[in-house]
């Protein structure tokens, strides 16, 4: 919040008892799509090194395609006990913004056809509402696809930086 407060980003913190961990739970007790509601997962990539991919609770993550969104070889999910070590925070409450080191941030592409998105305030069961043009210039993010296409060849790779 600190760092959408500085950057004058304007959002909505948003609170709801978690019983469970994941995007489902958010969106229904939050009253909005999945398609909004962003997880953020922690990413080791063989020549980057941690990286932070944001997608939609209705997306799994392609490794393949964030490998090559990120410029690297190949790149791994983090084991759960590392990710608070890594970013400060503990699973099911990872943020792309104002971890304990400033990780390069990928964002899905869909972000792009929301009004608005949720992604995790830092805890569990605290998330921020922001425009995803807002999400992407703070986190200074990098647009691609990084859903899975399994089945389909998918659209052609496009990386977008957006100011």
């Amino acid at each position: 919040m600190q760092i959408l407060d500085r950057v004058g980003i304007s959002y909505q913190v948003r609170e709801f008892q978690e019983e469970e961990l994941g995007a489902d739970e958010a969106a229904e007790k939050l009253g909005i799509p999945l398609a909004q509601v962003f997880k953020t997962l922690v990413v080791r990539g063989d020549r980057t090194g941690i990286i932070l991919a944001c997608l939609p609770g209705t997306t799994s993550l392609s490794l393949k395609a964030l490998a090559r969104a990120s410029g690297n070889k190949q790149v791994e999910l983090v084991e759960t006990d590392h990710i608070l070590r890594l970013t400060g925070y503990v699973r099911g409450g990872v943020s792309p913004l104002g971890g304990k080191k400033a990780y390069p941030v990928y964002v899905d592409e869909s972000a792009l056809d929301q009004l608005i998105l949720s992604i995790s305030a830092g805890m569990r069961g605290m998330q921020l509402v922001l425009q995803p043009q807002d999400l992407i210039r703070a986190a200074r993010a990098i647009v691609a696809p990084l859903g899975d296409q399994s089945g389909s060849a998918g659209p052609p790779l496009r990386k977008r930086h957006v100011q």
